[in-house]
């Protein structure tokens, strides 16, 4: 064994002659596993949320998005996308048309997002699996229906098992609007409820029609106003992004479904890093006691660092012992702190020990782990505990020269 290490091992684990010196080591050394430990737990906690909105836009969004770079509407039927959809690794090229609607349902009206979709998007999508009451079936036989989110449901006191339509009001295109009579610049249909989804509040107020119903309502004939498409699992959506932005120019954005949210993402990325920094900062506070506890080593050892010297110890090997001495603790606590925090993260993911306030998503604070970030928290603890360490190391080999008492050595 390299002889500093052997002896700064002697040293740590060691009864000390002054028992509050086992104190402060005993301090330093939870607080360097405490912080670790929440470190690992709230990273992974965000990664949880992270990962849950993610699976919430994955069942909403497309893999890509086609939209018009300037105007609200654009006609599909061109070369360009004729070859956009013989494009290998596409497996759905789904039309749809959205506007803001008045809905009417019995006595009760509020504003919504109504989105036409055609058979391509029923083929891909997952809202399916979101459906809380009756199906997800825009069409039975002929017969148009509405999938409504489950925040319009309620404001309006829908039910699918009633039989009374949802009126659906829309500016006309052609007249003027008139404060006068109001009605006549209004044009107007009507629908039947086939289900209720749930996903989140923010996509909870969007009504799924057919796209022809959208189409006669606003007195359109082939016009869109985005092209959705989700890709096979094996496809290189970059590549077919990129392939589609050369075909389609500078008329049309074409956005994958981080970049449909990326303000989103980016402000949770934000979040992620402002509590990553905190913490870490809380922990260089409480690292702040190893150098307590190794200054106050320093002086109880004077006599030994001369025993040292006497025998040829350098200043070089005397430093390396109490930097090895004070970054013991920190590697210590890191390794403790680490496995307490999988260990926390471990029996969240399993048993949901820790539930969530309120009518929320889940029942259960998610946690998903990232090998990634406990590397970061482990590099970032241990940096910290050599920089702790090799503060008061660094004077000991000048110092063991001095018969000068160390406790003033330390603080001149």
């Amino acid at each position: 064994m390299h002889l500093a290490t052997f002896i700064a091992r002697r040293y740590l684990f060691a009864k000390k002659s002054h028992n509050v010196i086992n104190i402060i080591s005993l301090i330093s050394a939870a607080g360097v596993v405490i912080g670790t430990m929440a470190l690992v737990v709230v990273l992974s906690v965000y990664n949880g949320f992270e990962d849950l909105v993610k699976s919430l836009y994955n069942t909403f969004d497309a893999d890509l998005r086609i939209a018009p770079a300037t105007g609200k509407t654009f006609i599909p039927q061109s070369p360009e996308f004729d070859a956009v959809r013989r494009l290998p690794g596409i497996v759905s090229f789904a039309e749809v048309l959205e506007e803001n609607v008045l809905l009417e349902y019995r006595s009760h009206q509020d504003i919504a997002a109504i989105k036409g979709i055609d058979s391509a998007f029923l083929s891909t999508t997952r809202l399916p699996d979101a459906i809380v009451d009756g199906e997800f079936k825009p069409w039975h036989g002929e017969l148009e229906q509405a999938v409504i989110g489950r925040a319009i449901a309620y404001k309006l006191g829908i039910g699918v098992h009633l039989i009374d339509p949802l009126h659906v009001y829309a500016p006309s295109r052609e007249g003027r609007i008139s404060l006068v009579d109001v009605e006549a610049s209004l044009v107007s249909d009507y629908i039947f409820p086939a289900g209720i989804f749930a996903i989140e509040q923010s996509f909870d107020n969007v009504v799924f029609v057919p796209l022809p119903f959208v189409r006669r309502l606003f007195d359109y004939t082939d016009e869109v106003s985005a092209i959705e498409i989700q890709l096979a699992a094996n496809a290189d959506a970059a590549g077919v992004q990129t392939q589609i932005k050369k075909l389609l120019g500078d008329s049309f954005t074409v956005k994958n479904r981080y970049e449909q949210h990326a303000t989103l993402h980016r402000m949770m990325k934000s979040e992620k890093a402002a509590i990553y920094a905190i913490l870490l900062f809380m922990l260089i506070v409480i690292s702040c006691n190893i150098l307590g506890s190794l200054a106050m080593l320093i002086i109880e050892k004077k006599s030994d660092v001369f025993v040292l010297r006497s025998m040829g110890a350098n200043d070089r090997l005397i430093n390396r012992i109490f930097l090895l001495e004070g970054w013991m603790i920190s590697v210590l606590g890191v390794v403790t702190g680490i496995i307490l925090g999988l260990l926390v993260c471990f029996t969240q993911q399993w048993f949901g020990i820790i539930s969530m306030p309120g009518n929320f998503l889940v029942s259960t604070y998610p946690v998903s782990i990232r090998w990634t970030d406990v590397t970061l928290v482990g590099v970032a603890v241990l940096a910290t505990g050599y920089v702790m360490a090799w503060l008061p190391a660094r004077i000991v080999g000048s110092n063991s020269r001095q018969r000068k008492p160390y406790i003033q050595n330390i603080y001149d």
